[in-house]
């Protein structure tokens, strides 16, 4: 220690000492920072709300490094530091914990002492990790301190474990071959569930829980459940791809399929019929909703839940994947006053996500804006969310008709499907309003012809139609295990006037981030058509598709296939993914 840091804490006097924080007494006693620069990082996380730890502050004034401040950190909590864990990452030790969870809260299982599991964490002042992996083991957990790259080294040499599908397998061990749980017929899970005994289904309960926790974990965005002849299979869709997660015994079908009914709020006994219900759950603290759909077949009711994220957290448009400038051109779109926004394209290409990220462009607390959707897919705070019910007579043209008697300044409606809708969204345009919605059509020019074939004129489209976003998703090459790569001569070739131009093309090597495919998350490809004076000018005439495209090329739009082209020159996708996307 310094002789002036030594004089520093030699004038402080014991219970001065004491009532600053336990961490930075342990750093001022190892000489590594000064009485005066902690009090300078008290008055800075003072002046941040206390939204920041005392640590990560010292860090931002780099007066202390990482692996210093954990090692003080660790003796201020009394848990051991260790910066190099003498122990082999073992494979029944991993798979008390999903990988998801250990990868994304850089946490390695050690051992196991009676009902103690000792996790090793690079964050130990993390009581919601403690919490989860206590939850998940159902084990009392105690931290250890370790560096965070040796903790990634370790997760990145343990053994690969196949989780979801041993899991289940320990779950149906459970029971016998041929116990009763499995094998309730509906009158009994019925009688069951009126007497407040279905938790008594015990297996079949922990397989469905563990299949949308495990849905979740691993980011998935629908769930399949099929029946077949004697066997059975539960798939995962991640990042836009089916994938084979289980295959549950065939006899398990019928009370997995009464479980899913009884948690939607589904009629158990009709079989014959296809029902559509909604799960709420809690996972790992997260609200999720589950849109749930069953449809009877040769053996037996698929089911299909759509996992909705409901904890309200959205994405910037900045985020979505747009380049700078179609980024600005779109803006200046969404700042018009009033006037049509449409977003295009098939099912699952993110439309609604698009939305909801427009609706967090605007200042809510000046404006009113509402939204008429089928379902209502997320809460966005400070916006009136209505959701349609064609049954009682509240569709997207009667929403849409009441909403206008509501002084609104934006109006999202989920989609235009009639004729009626098509026609009071384009009045209320005209009226000042502006009016954010979504067509199913393969490109943004087709979203023009696809109005006036639901009878909207022809002059009215030039007057409310301010701009159209067509939108694929692809599949983004793993940020983790990405490499340069050369393209091949038929991948040149098939990227046309692209495939000569300067880029630094990416390519996934396979980790176990993206179960060794290379790619992991996704990234939008967009084209955006902003109608002008000529176009307009068009509309007004003889609206000819042809005499559309032929202005558009002439001006330089570019399509969906060119973004893609310039994303994969940025590394972001990959050919492959691209041509998929853009086949029509």
């Amino acid at each position: 220690m310094s002789d002036s840091r030594m004089g520093e804490r030699a004038a402080l006097t014991s219970s001065e000492l004491r009532s600053l924080p336990r961490v930075g007494q342990m750093l001022i006693e190892d000489g590594v920072i000064s009485v005066l620069q902690l009090r300078e990082a008290l008055k800075r996380q003072a002046a941040g709300g206390q939204r920041l730890l005392l640590g990560e502050v010292l860090l931002q004034m780099e007066v202390v490094d990482r692996d210093t401040l954990l090692r003080a950190v660790a003796r201020s909590l009394d848990i051991p530091f260790l910066s190099e864990p003498s122990v082999e990452a073992d494979a029944a030790m991993m798979r008390l914990l999903p990988d998801a969870m250990r990868r994304e809260h850089r946490v390695v299982p050690l051992r196991r002492e009676g009902d103690v599991l000792v996790l090793a964490t690079a964050d130990p002042q993390n009581d919601h990790v403690r919490e989860l992996a206590q939850r998940e083991t159902g084990l009392r957990v105690r931290f250890v301190a370790s560096p965070a790259d040796r903790l990634d080294a370790m997760l990145a040499e343990a053994p690969a474990t196949d989780t979801v599908k041993e899991k289940a397998e320990e779950i149906v061990a459970e029971m016998g071959e041929g116990e009763a749980a499995f094998t309730l017929q509906e009158k009994q899970v019925e009688e069951m569930v009126g007497t407040g005994q279905a938790d008594d289904m015990g297996p079949v309960v922990k397989l469905v829980n563990f299949i949308i926790g495990s849905a979740v974990q691993e980011g998935a965005s629908d769930i399949h459940i099929e029946p077949d002849e004697g066997s059975m299979r539960v798939r995962f869709r991640i990042d836009g791809v089916l994938g084979h997660k289980m295959s549950p015994p065939w006899r398990m079908s019928a009370a997995i399929a009464s479980r899913i009914k009884i948690m939607a709020h589904m009629d158990i006994s009709e079989r014959r019929m296809p029902q559509d219900g909604e799960i709420s759950v809690r996972v790992n603290g997260r609200p999720i909703d589950l849109r749930v759909s069953t449809l009877p077949g040769k053996f037996g009711e698929k089911i299909v839940m759509r996992v909705v994220d409901s904890s309200g957290s959205r994405l910037g448009l900045e985020q979505l994947g747009f380049r700078p400038g179609m980024l600005d051109r779109f803006q200046q779109v969404i700042d018009q006053p009033y006037g049509i926004v449409l977003v295009t394209g098939p099912t699952g290409s993110g439309k609604s996500t698009t939305l909801y990220s427009v609706l967090n462009t605007f200042d809510r607390t000046s404006i009113n804006v509402s939204t008429v959707e089928d379902p209502v897919e997320s809460n966005i705070e400070g916006v009136h969310q209505a959701q349609i019910n064609p049954k009682a007579g509240f569709t997207f043209a009667s929403a849409l008709r009441s909403l206008l008697r509501q002084d609104p300044d934006v109006i999202m409606v989920g989609e235009i499907r009639d004729a009626e809708t098509a026609q009071i969204a384009v009045q209320a345009a005209l009226t000042g309003h502006v009016v954010l919605s979504t067509l199913h059509t393969n490109d943004a020019p087709s979203a023009i012809t696809r109005l006036g074939n639901l009878g909207v004129e022809n002059f009215l489209i030039a007057a409310s139609l301010r701009g159209v976003l067509a939108q694929r998703l692809v599949r983004r090459v793993c940020r983790q295990c990405a490499a340069p790569c050369e393209l091949t001569e038929p991948q040149r070739l098939s990227m046309g006037l692209y495939g000569h131009q300067p880029g630094t093309p990416m390519r996934g090597t396979g980790c176990r981030k993206c179960r060794d495919t290379g790619l992991s998350g996704r990234v939008g490809l967009y084209e955006l058509m902003v109608p002008d004076e000529r176009m307009n000018d068009l509309l007004c005439g003889t609206c000819d598709p042809a005499a559309i495209r032929a202005l558009l090329r002439e001006q330089g739009f570019e399509n969906l296939w060119d973004d893609g082209m310039h994303k994969v020159l940025a590394g972001l996708t990959t050919p492959e993914e691209v041509h998929g996307a853009c086949r029509h």
